[in-house]
């Protein structure tokens, strides 16, 4: 007996479709924070380099 069967049995199908909701958005909002994580690693290495080659200007004066 699969675990869809078993909420259909018990009339339980709405809190089968608000399980299957809240995984799907919980999942989806995880996947926005590793990838905004990954966006402020870019960021940040973009920020370094920027720094590195104002620093190394400034020493050839």
């Amino acid at each position: 007996m699969t675990l869809t069967e078993i909420f259909a049995r018990r009339g339980d199908l709405a809190h089968l479709a608000l399980f299957l909701w809240a995984s799907s958005a919980s999942g989806l909002a995880l996947v926005a924070v590793r990838e905004l994580i990954r966006s402020n690693r870019r960021f940040n290495d973009f920020v370094a380099e920027i720094a590195r080659l104002n620093q190394l200007f400034r020493d050839r004066r």
